[in-house]
This record gives C-alpha cells, structure tokens and sequence, in this order.
C-alpha cells in the first residue's frame, strides 16, 4: 500500500511555514509601525496643547485616566508613556521622516531606552540603526548605549593599516572594540576556581554578544604540529561576513611585547594552515587586562601579521579573582562547544 503523503509534501510543508512566519512578521512590522505612529500624534497633540494652555502633570493623569476608561483593553495609556509620546514627538518632530528612518522600525520599548540615555539626536540616529542592523534586544540596546559602543567600536590600536590592504584594512578594523566590556561576568573574589569557571560559562552567551554580531565559534585550544612541536590557539572564530579567521588570545595581565609574537605566530599558523584562498587574510586580536598605548604602538610596529589590542573592563573584585589564561579559555570554550551544537540542530 503506497503512503499517503505525496513524495513533495516535506518540502512544500516548509516552503508554507516560511510563508506563514514571513506574514507574521510583516504584521508584526505594521503594527508596530502604526503604533509608533498613534504615539507621535499623541505627543504632537500635547505639544501643541501646552503652547497656548496649561497642559501640565495633572491634565496628563486626567487624560490618562480617560483614555483608559474609553479602551480599558488597551496598553501604554499611563500617565508616564504619556510623556514619553510627548519627548517622542520633540525628538523626531518631522512626523513623516520616521517612516524613513531607523527609529520608525523600533519597538516602542527600544525608543524609551533611546530617548532616556541619549540627548544627542546624530546618537540616536546612529545606534536606532545599528538595533535594527544587528537585531538588538532591549537590553542589549541599554548596555550598548550605557558602554559608549559608538566610542569603543573599532577603537582598538592595530597594525591593519600596514599589514593589510588598505580597503582590508579598514574592514577588519571594524570588527576591533576598545575596550571590552566585561563587566556582566560579577565574579566573586572569594570564589574558587570551579565556581569561576560555572560563572563564565553561564554568561558566555554575553561574552559572545560583545564580540559583536558575525562571529562564529571554530575551536578551542586548537592545535598545530609544527615539526613535532605542539602548540594551542586558544579561540578560533570565523568571521562570517568578512571571511576571515580571527585568532583570539586573552590574558589576564598587562600587555607584555611578547603576547604580540605569541599571537603573530598563531595568526601566521592559521593563515598557513587553514585559510582558503577564497578568504580574506587572517586577523588577530589580543584581549588584555591592562595597557600602556606606548608600549603596544611599538610593539605592533615590530610584527607583520595584523594583530589589535584590547583592554577589557571588569570590576575590582572581578579582577582580583579572574582565573588563570587556560581556565578561562576552557570554560569560554565549553559554552562555545554546546551553543555551536545548538545552532545545528535549532528547535523550530
């Protein structure tokens, strides 16, 4: 008895569920879009109120109030969105260039963290695009603001420009940060080593945001047999966007001139050994506990493979009790290992 499904269905099955989650989304887009629009005219109106009449917080809670007895079912009527559609409407006055540009994308919740941390309308131009760009979620967004990302993006010093071509150069360039903030680890400075190391791996998903959206995990302690001689890079990811390997190594001390050879002889492995001729050329990229910007200008005058420098942040506290190089390496690993099997096998 032949089966009943036809020989197809599999693959129209998918091509239907893509369909369906694409229609969701753009409802989903409408709707926050005509949201976003109800808002500002909100905030317009009130604006336009309070120029000729004394709109002040007691006409905002008796307006309040009304609204919510005239659509009891409907959110964002209290008396404090209410003055974010107001300061809404100050920040994007021209209601029809919304629609144009980042900010009409955002969630409404995206545009509170927007207006409350930054005065600067270039910065809020500048990082409503890059929410939309890399998918932010609204935490992330008010840790990106809150660490001056516009600051720390493609800040770390860097031999690019002499090591690479210069259009290259300017690519890898902007996948450096300087510094790395690290701060979310909140390592106890009693805590012993396997508690460290649980601690990382629990927050590793954060580690792996910092780093910035196209970087995909390859291996840990990755090994190279150089006749006979056997050598571990710590991390090795893959840049998915700009093709390349980026080699990185951390260290839970100053800059020392010789972490720079250390990691040029590892970018010089991985480009010996494993970049395809399709690539683009390997990059490195030093994650310190501390640096001295002279010390690190010399050094990196001194090597020939493209390597960059970066200090990261951590409390105090956090930084008495940072474990040693390979115990750090490893727990970052373990994590990396589980979320890249994760991505292979994703849930619908």
């Amino acid at each position: 008895m032949s089966s009943i499904v036809p020989s197809d269905y599999a693959a129209t099955l998918e091509s239907i569920k893509r369909l369906v989650h694409e229609a969701r989304y753009m409802a989903q887009r409408r709707v926050n879009t005509e949201l976003l629009r109800l808002y500002w005219q909100i905030g317009a109106a009130i604006i336009e109120r309070q120029k000729t009449a004394a709109w002040g917080s007691k006409v905002l809670v008796q307006l309040s109030a009304d609204l919510r007895a005239e659509f009891p079912t409907a959110k964002g009527f209290s008396p404090a969105n209410l003055r974010y559609m107001r300061r809404f409407a100050e920040a994007w006055p021209e209601h029809d260039s919304i629609r144009q540009r980042p900010v009409g994308e955002l969630p409404w919740g995206h545009v509170i963290e927007l207006l409350d941390k930054l005065d600067d309308p270039d910065l809020r131009e500048w990082y409503s695009a890059k929410d939309i760009a890399q998918g932010w979620s609204r935490p992330v967004l008010a840790h990106q603001i809150t660490t001056h990302l516009h600051l720390r993006e493609g800040a770390a010093p860097s031999n690019f420009l002499h090591a690479l071509e210069r259009s290259d150069s300017e690519l890898a360039q902007q996948i450096t940060k300087d510094p790395f903030t690290l701060e979310f680890l909140a390592i106890d400075g009693d805590a012993v080593e396997r508690e460290l190391e649980d601690r990382l791996v629990e927050r590793i998903i954060d580690t792996l945001r910092e780093l910035g959206p196209g970087f995909a995990f390859v291996g840990r302690q990755v090994h190279f047999d150089v006749d006979g001689d056997d050598f571990f890079a710590d991390l090795l990811f893959f840049h998915v966007d700009q093709l390349r390997y980026v080699v990185i190594e951390l260290k839970t001390t100053k800059f020392d001139p010789r972490d720079a050879g250390q990691l040029g002889f590892y970018v010089a492995l991985v480009e010996d050994r494993l970049r395809k001729p399709q690539h683009q050329p390997t990059v490195g990229m030093l994650l310190v506990a501390d640096k001295n910007e002279s010390v690190v200008r010399y050094a990196l005058a001194g090597t020939t493979q493209p390597i960059a420098v970066s200090r990261y942040d951590l409390s105090p506290a956090e930084q008495a009790a940072l474990p040693a190089e390979d115990a750090l390496t490893r727990a970052v690993a373990l994590e990396l290992d589980d979320h890249s099997q994760s991505r292979v096998n994703p849930s619908d």
